[in-house]
């Protein structure tokens, strides 16, 4: 059975102030460096056999937190960054709200590529999606964490659930270092067919101990 931890990087100043990270590399701040230390040995109780980390610092910096209790080295991949917010990245939201309102409203009602060079949804939860099958295909029957952000989870996990928008929509943000836990366990193959039939299972999400508002996923 391959496990793979989907987790949510740490709190940043730029999560506290509601202002557009996308891919911006902003660093962890104190509050965030001490959620993932908080988070780590509960993480490292699950014996992860790798780690992969977006390569943005603040997911990066997390994944070290954990890298430091088990020993294992961070594999960084760039297809777990944050959706790329275009034109909006280091606007504070009601900033965004101001100057881009046609862009942001259909942003708030799901619109899956509302403009101002937002990349779309799909793009995103394809390219995060990826770097999820890669990672879980290098360790089968393993157990893998992958150091990510909120809308990027959210959006690769439902790509590889082949989970419809809307339902996908519906589904909780990851607060800042929670992470959510899939696995995928074949069946027993039966005669002709020896493929994994059950394919990927969402087993537990919004995971973790700290208790603390959870900052939208998206920014």
């Amino acid at each position: 059975m391959t496990r793979l931890i989907v987790w949510r990087h740490g709190n940043t100043d730029w999560n506290a102030a509601n202002r557009v990270q996308g891919q911006t590399d902003v660093p962890l701040n104190e509050l965030g460096r001490d959620q993932a230390r908080a988070a780590a040995p509960l993480l490292a109780a699950l014996r992860p056999d790798a780690i992969v980390a977006s390569d943005l610092s603040r997911a990066a910096e997390t994944a070290a937190a954990l890298a430091a209790l088990t020993g294992l080295p961070v594999r960084t991949d760039a297809r777990l960054r944050e959706r790329h917010f275009g034109q909006w990245q280091g606007l504070h939201l009601t900033e965004v709200a101001e100057r881009f309102p046609d862009e942001y409203a259909r942003w708030r009602a799901g619109d899956p590529d509302p403009g101002a060079d937002l990349e779309p949804l799909h793009d995103l939860g394809e390219r995060v999606a990826a770097a999820l099958l890669e990672a879980a295909d290098a360790a089968p029957d393993g157990t893998v964490v992958l150091a990510t952000h909120g809308g990027a989870s959210r959006q690769g996990i439902g790509h590889l659930l082949g989970w419809d928008p809307a339902v996908l929509r519906g589904v909780g943000s990851l607060a800042n270092c929670h992470w959510t836990e899939l696995r995928r366990a074949p069946s027993a193959p039966t005669v002709g067919r020896s493929e994994d039939v059950r394919g990927w299972q969402l087993r537990a999400h919004n995971v973790g101990r700290i208790t603390a508002p959870v900052v939208a996923d998206a920014i």
